[in-house]
């Protein structure tokens, strides 16, 4: 295992089959500056991965709770939030990442935001295959809007999904994965 950790950090790939992953430090992202993001980097934090759009009726409510818990939680914790923009939902987020970069300025957003990805369908980013994989939903694997909440503990294994309307304040157990 180790040494496919280090292959990994060196080739900077997903994992061929997303479900076989040990954790979220096998993946990398894109930040939405467009740089590579070995998950890695988030070993021993509790992460809060979370789709994001900014023209959904739960952006305005979910966007500031977002703030508020990274606020409370971030330094003090070593919460991480990393926030995935998509535009699968009702053409939601349908601006360029400078564009979502502005939006998320006027927020006064300081968590960790990333490339627009897709979450649902052949073109799904494997990350989000996989914490599909670990943690299906209710009616089924498939992410169902925006704001679909995944909580990842310090070994980075999914421990945890909430729908888009439960409101970040809401998720309560998150205070137990510190």
């Amino acid at each position: 295992m180790a040494l496919r950790l280090l292959f990994h950090s060196l080739t900077m790939t997903n994992p061929e089959d997303p479900k076989k992953a040990n954790s979220i430090y096998e993946f990398t992202v894109k930040d939405i500056k467009g740089n590579d993001v070995s998950l890695d980097k988030y070993k021993g934090h509790v992460c809060l991965i979370v789709n994001v759009a900014s023209k959904c009726g739960l952006t305005k409510s979910n966007y500031e709770e977002l703030n508020e818990l990274y606020e409370k939680y971030g330094d003090s914790k070593g919460l991480r939030i990393l926030a995935f923009p998509c535009n699968q939902f009702g053409n939601q987020e349908d601006g360029n990442n400078d564009q979502i970069c502005e939006f998320v300025s006027k927020k006064n957003v300081k968590f960790d935001l990333f490339d627009k990805v897709e979450v649902n369908g052949k073109n799904a980013h494997p990350l989000w295959v996989y914490l599909k994989h670990k943690q299906g939903g209710t009616l089924g694997d498939f992410i169902k809007w925006n704001f679909t909440k995944f909580i990842v503990d310090k070994q980075g294994q999914v421990v945890e999904r909430h729908g888009p309307k439960t409101d970040p304040k809401n998720i309560t157990s998150l205070v137990k994965y510190f």
